[in-house]
């Protein structure tokens, strides 16, 4: 089955960001969001990233896993709705590691108690890409 050009766009533009909006829920109900680097992507359909273990994200997730993530760059977005799991898996920890994350883990790099993975599981896309607009649901390929 062919793919849709539009979400090969998007796919295109999220191996290009550095850094992306990911918005947790609040315990009032209320969003909150935060810029990340993404460590890893597959497709529009599953995404990682790092963040302190004991930080105020991890605790809104493990209380409600819904998540918004939004990739920009230079007019076009990717907005993305779903779910997000917390790792512990030491095997994906390892996998996902980035020199750059040194400095935010500095007692132990991989093995800092405080590194932290983040998957995010798309539900739902809207995708802006060269003046085209599309919201789809995301499904496993």
């Amino acid at each position: 089955m062919m793919k849709n050009p539009l979400i090969e766009k998007a796919e295109d533009l999220l191996s290009r960001c550095n850094l992306c909006s990911v918005a947790s829920v609040s315990g009032k109900g209320y969003p909150r969001i935060c810029i990340l680097a993404p460590l890893q992507t597959k497709g529009i359909r599953e995404f990682w990233f790092s963040t302190g273990a004991s930080g105020t994200k991890v605790r809104h997730f493990r209380k409600n896993p819904k998540a918004g993530v939004t990739y920009f760059l230079g007019g076009d977005s990717v907005t993305l709705t779903g779910r997000m799991e917390i790792v512990n898996d030491k095997s994906v920890k390892d996998g996902l590691w980035k020199d750059f994350l040194a400095k935010h883990f500095p007692n132990g790099g991989k093995d800092d108690p405080e590194y932290c993975i983040l998957h995010f599981v798309a539900e739902e896309a809207t995708i802006y890409v060269d003046g085209d607009f599309l919201t789809l649901p995301v499904s496993e390929d």
